[in-house]
């Protein structure tokens, strides 16, 4: 899908402009200046077109602060996949030095710019566009981010200057989000798979503040990587900027078919990499744990490790989370496990959207109720009558969902739904995966009790 840069100097609206070009909120805006660091695609459409819209950082080069040269590169990354580049300048602020460093080098590249005077919240400000001639990139578009003023020409502009034809979406792609607390590796992990610093790497807690969609091809199978902000206790939020980044990571998480939940090693599977895993798992997402950074505990592998310490996280996960995602270690710094991890997630979402067959799954059910016989039925009227479990389907995927026929839906149990629910996991290897079992009342077309 081709793709429009939008670049400028720090806080003169370029993402308040990109969720009004796109229709929604998804970049993050505040008066603070820097809030967006890292690069982000953002999808659009107009007159039939779509595209995606780059969200930059803002880029002031004079700034000599080592996170502000990242911003810088993760703008001119930006710029280098794109077909076409939109300037953002403050209309009210002028043309400052910054506006034109940022003019010469599109000058001197091979896209096709657009210059958006932004910050014309009126007919009357709509003269103060003309300063902007003297960039020497063509006539500027006065537009207003906040009041919608000439957003709908900076489209037609846009949509004008992309190539023609287009690329079509491919349908078996993988949505696998990273989700995680600040400072765990999240970013590390997501280069590392992609083989290059797509995303800004400090040790400064919460660097990334959106969530960020990057594709992956992984032999014939596409992926789109989604780093997400570090996930903070709700009491620990601080500030409007954190929590509205918190509550972009949850999104990110609602649209993902996969989520791997980030973990440092050092401190094992805490209370609130348990709080975010289940908050994947309610998402509807596939979920795995990753103990990233486990080169600092000593070992080199799960073997060389302190496998004692690990049997232990990974029971305590089981014992924790309904769903009992896989526990798997890795280190984004070394590489190593980090392919294991993309496989795992491939995986995990071929079962979300996999199809048992019916013949298999009354064959499963026969013998889950030879291991151990449904309860008898205790309520007044109902003793001594056994819980019949007749016929077994699956009747949705994304997640999986089954259709179990009874002779009485009151007669089932929670701790009997929940064995059966266990059993299907380890039969057909859906740990981590959201699954739901319908109990249907012979006779009933309703779905009856869910497990």
């Amino acid at each position: 899908m081709f793709k429009v840069a939008i670049v400028g100097y720090p806080n003169v609206g370029k993402s308040s402009l990109i969720n009004r070009l796109s229709g929604g909120r998804e970049a993050v805006v505040h008066e603070q200046p820097g809030v967006t660091r890292d690069r982000k695609d953002l999808d659009c459409e107009w007159n039939g077109r779509a595209f995606k819209l780059i969200d930059t950082g803002g880029v002031d080069f004079e700034d000599d602060d080592p996170l502000a040269s990242s911003i810088r590169g993760q703008a001119q990354a930006g710029l280098a996949e794109a077909d076409v580049a939109v300037l953002v300048a403050d209309a009210r602020a002028g043309v400052r030095p910054g506006d034109e460093e940022l003019a010469e080098l599109l000058r001197r590249s091979p896209l096709p710019v657009i210059v958006a005077a932004n910050k014309i919240d009126s007919a009357a400000d709509i003269p103060l566009a003309a300063e902007f001639h003297r960039l020497g990139l063509g006539d500027p578009i006065p537009v207003s981010a906040a009041q919608g003023l000439g957003s709908g020409d900076l489209l037609d502009r846009i949509v004008e200057l992309l190539p023609a034809g287009g690329a079509q979406e491919d349908d078996g792609e993988i949505r696998l989000a990273v989700l995680g607390r600040p400072n765990v590796g999240k970013s590390s992990l997501v280069n590392s798979f992609l083989g290059e610093e797509r995303v800004i790497v400090s040790e400064q807690a919460g660097t990334t503040r959106d969530a960020i969609d990057m594709p992956l091809l992984v032999g014939d199978r596409r992926l789109t990587l989604i780093d997400t902000a570090g996930m903070r206790r709700q009491s620990k939020v601080t500030d409007s900027v954190e929590y509205y980044t918190a509550l972009r990571s949850q999104r990110a998480a609602e649209r993902a078919d996969v989520a791997l939940v980030v973990c440092d090693a050092t401190d094992g599977v805490t209370a609130q990499d348990l709080r975010i895993a289940e908050l994947a798992m309610k998402a509807g997402c596939a979920t795995a744990i990753v103990l990233n950074k486990w080169d600092l505990l000593g070992g080199g592998s799960e073997e060389e490790g302190p496998r004692l310490d690990l049997d232990h996280e990974r029971a305590r996960v089981a014992e924790k989370l309904r769903l009992r995602p896989r526990v798997l270690t890795a280190s984004a710094k070394s590489g190593r496990n980090v392919a294991r991890l993309l496989e795992e997630a491939i995986a995990l979402g071929d079962r979300m959207a996999g199809r048992i067959p019916t013949a298999e799954l009354n064959r499963f059910l026969s013998e889950a109720t030879q291991a151990r016989q449904p309860p008898v039925g205790s309520r007044r009227g109902a003793s001594g009558h056994r819980l019949k479990l007749l016929y077994m389907t699956q009747i949705g995927e994304r997640p999986p969902r089954f259709a179990i026929q009874v002779n009485s839906r009151t007669r089932v149990t929670r701790d009997y739904a929940y064995y059966l629910e266990n059993r299907l996991r380890a039969r057909y290897a859906l740990d981590g995966v959201p699954l739901i079992i319908d109990f249907v009342e012979r006779g009933q077309r309703g779905r009856a009790r869910a497990a």
